[in-house]
């Protein structure tokens, strides 16, 4: 048991009609679901912010959706609301096949700190605790879908390709924002951090 699929963030505010849909984010739901027989684990992440969490614009008098702003821990892109703990918009897409997975990650719940990678906050240093279950399991090779690819998936490709995992992430079954190039520069990165694309 050496193979787990990461399912990021496929969640209801992520795909269309939701406070921060990626394009087509419902159509990679039925590809992840037929995938997932075919590895050990499947791990589910999941964005969950407190109300106010200090990512949103309306966090920020006079900000607004895609502004940048210096927190603490460095550069932070400001979002619509969305992921709110407990609503609708933070559940798991209806169709996907929540029952398979054998743990759910829930990231982003610290109000002062967001979080892309299914591994750390974005200060890079607080830990989800997913490396050590997949370390426990003997988990050795992931490969990663889902929401969006120059963000949440970017940064769990990357850290894990960090934390010495070999990582193949299946760009067919992701789906991006693409916010002011950042899809090609996200691409470029996972590439040149040892990461598979395929």
């Amino acid at each position: 048991m050496t193979r787990a699929l990461i399912v990021i963030d496929v969640q209801n505010d992520f795909c269309p009609g939701g406070a921060l849909a990626v394009p087509d984010g419902d159509r990679i739901v039925a590809g992840i679901n037929g995938l997932m027989d075919d590895f050990d684990a499947v791990v589910l992440t999941q964005d969950w912010h407190p109300v106010g969490h200090s990512s949103f614009a309306s966090s920020h008098k006079g900000k607004g959706p895609y502004e940048m702003i210096d927190m603490s821990y460095g550069p932070q892109v400001l979002w619509p609301d969305h992921c709110v703990q407990g609503t609708g918009g933070a559940a798991f897409h209806a169709d996907l096949n929540v029952d398979r997975a054998d743990m759910i990650v829930r990231k982003g719940y610290r109000p002062a700190i967001d979080s892309y990678s299914a591994f750390f906050e974005n200060d890079q240093k607080t830990p989800t605790g997913l490396e050590g279950y997949l370390r426990t399991r003997g988990i050795t090779d992931l490969t990663m879908v889902g929401l969006a690819t120059d963000f949440c998936v970017n940064f769990s490709a990357v850290d894990a390709a960090k934390l010495g995992f070999q990582v193949d992430v299946r760009m067919d079954l992701c789906r991006a924002i693409d916010l002011d190039g950042s899809l090609a520069a996200a691409t470029s990165g996972m590439a040149a951090a040892g990461v598979r694309l395929a």
